[in-house]
């Protein structure tokens, strides 16, 4: 079995970083310094861990709305991230 891990956001397509990483006892990695700055990563900033299939995708966690980018009132819908303005207004 071979699992792929794919780090969604500023990389339209895959490409080798170059490295092969070992997994330590504690089950991390570490991310290359060029890895997280071609993605916008900084030291204390969120992940979230998918699966699909045998890949695992990190993606960047931005907790704002989904439609707008308000980071207030913002309540999971369907599995998305949405404010009540425009909750609201899809509601129309």
């Amino acid at each position: 079995m071979s699992v792929s891990i794919i780090l969604k956001g500023g990389i339209n397509n895959m490409k080798s970083a170059g490295n092969v990483k070992k997994i330590d006892k504690l089950g991390r990695i570490v991310l290359p310094i060029s890895l997280r700055k071609a993605l916008g990563l900084a030291i204390g900033d969120s992940l979230e861990v998918f699966t699909e299939g045998e890949n695992i995708i990190l993606n960047k966690y931005e907790p704002g709305c989904t439609f707008c980018g308000e980071a207030s009132q913002v309540d999971q819908f369907k599995g998305k991230n949405i404010c009540m303005a425009c909750f609201m207004e899809l509601q129309k």
